[in-house]
């Protein structure tokens, strides 16, 4: 039987297989801790991180976390992006994060 961050790592790597990011349209990964929520612009060609933010993991920090993101992105020139929810569902923080990128000009 599997543990639950062992199902999350399937679901990610069946994710992964199908999204890859590029300069011009980079990938927007997330991740959750109990305590944080991270979002990262990644260009997988050259496998360098373009920009990243941090914030705690309640749904309003959530959503700055996607607005400061979003600037980040905008302020290197970049309006789509490939959205990577890290095998967590689509729900909640993760939808809060999506929602305050979208609102700070973000398409995906």
């Amino acid at each position: 039987m599997l543990i639950k961050h062992e199902k999350r790592n399937r679901r990610h790597r069946r994710i992964r297989a199908r999204i890859f990011g590029v300069s011009e349209k980079p990938r927007l990964c997330v991740f959750r801790s109990n305590q944080y929520i991270y979002a990262q612009l990644i260009d997988d060609e050259k496998n360098k991180i373009m920009g990243s933010a941090k914030g705690e993991c309640n749904i309003k920090e959530a959503k700055k976390v996607g607005a400061a993101i979003a600037k980040i992105a905008l302020e290197k020139k970049i309006d789509k992006v490939v959205f990577d929810r890290g095998g967590y569902k689509y729900h909640g923080r993760v939808k809060a994060l999506a929602d305050g990128a979208r609102e700070g000009g973000l398409k995906f």
